[in-house]
């Protein structure tokens, strides 16, 4: 099988498990279990939510050993196209028209940024030196993104959520491509960049459980698919040799589908977001944050009984 099918494929498995995962994480976000690391380490939902990632990092990390960052890391798009009608379903509504909108041009200007990737197979890996540079430096654009807490802070989060995961792929391509050259899976190099590959890849789930808080999840999971693509691409341009194809026109390309996948990304901002606050689905007594019954608090001695009209004057 040509590797750039094969890696497609597995993007395309990776994307789903992603999905799912995702929409697992903005349902905690909403009940408001992710206030406390501990809320969510006691949540059968979270670790579901963290057995889906971990699946879907697994079948990421096998595209990358048959596909460079620049074809690869686009194709995570595909997570926010199965995402946003799982998490309208799972809310119980169907999927606004301004979604709909925000998801077709986030993936249409990803897409275009595809277009241009090289398709090879990746043969160069990071050095020991470059995996630790890139890590030191991308905690440090992680620590300035998320040092101020605000009404912003959502997509910050998740902007920080896609470069970390970008990082992660980038680290795990060089685990992936040297441990399947013949070397040794146990030497210095590829068990220092495994561990920063968890610590990333850990750091970036976290990362985006903290963004669907307060942005739902069309708009954060838009960003991270966004972030993702172009941190990954600048790795592999400047450390990697991947080059876009097609010259200025490639580059001509490329700057248009961010164009694009940015308005994208900005409709889904606008987007209803779910209210907040309760687990999806009906509450206790099935009230599920209906209104209250008429009269219900209606007084001293009310009981919850609607109160009785005035006697007509005489």
């Amino acid at each position: 099988m040509n590797d750039t099918v094969l890696a497609v494929g597995l993007c395309l498995a990776s994307a789903v498990a992603y999905a799912g995962g995702a929409v697992a994480q903005e349902r905690l976000a909403r009940a408001g279990v992710a206030r406390s690391a501990g809320a969510l380490l006691g949540s059968g939902v979270w670790w579901w939510s963290a057995g889906l990632n971990a699946a879907a990092a697994l079948l990421h990390a096998a595209a990358l050993r048959y596909g460079p960052l620049t074809l690869v890391q686009p194709l995570g798009a595909l997570t926010l196209v199965a995402a946003v009608p799982m998490g309208a379903r799972r809310a119980g509504r169907r999927v606004a028209a301004t979604e709909w909108r925000g998801t077709l041009a986030t993936v249409a200007g990803l897409g275009l940024l595809l277009l241009p990737a090289s398709g090879s197979a990746p043969d160069d890996t990071l050095t020991l030196t470059e995996a630790l540079a890139v890590s030191g430096a991308t905690t440090a654009v992680i620590l300035l993104l998320t040092a101020v807490r605000d009404p912003g802070s959502g997509l910050r989060h998740a902007t920080a959520s896609g470069v970390a995961s970008a990082v992660a792929s980038a680290l795990t391509q060089t685990v992936a491509v040297a441990g399947g050259r013949g070397g040794s899976l146990l030497s210095v190099r590829v068990v220092a960049v495994a561990l920063l590959v968890v610590l990333f890849a850990v750091g970036g789930m976290f990362l985006s459980q903290r963004a669907y808080r307060g942005g739902g999840l069309g708009a954060p999971l838009a960003v991270v698919n966004l972030a993702n693509p172009l941190a990954a691409a600048a790795i592999g341009a400047v450390l990697l040799g991947e080059r876009l194809r097609g010259g200025p026109a490639g580059l001509v390309l490329a700057g248009a589908g961010a164009l694009v996948a940015a308005r994208g990304v900005v409709l889904l901002t606008r987007a209803p977001a779910a209210p907040t606050g309760a687990a999806p689905g009906p509450g206790p007594g099935g009230g599920g944050g209906a209104a209250p019954p008429p009269g219900a608090g209606g007084g001293a001695g009310g009981g919850g009984r609607p109160r009785a009209a005035p006697p007509p004057p005489e």
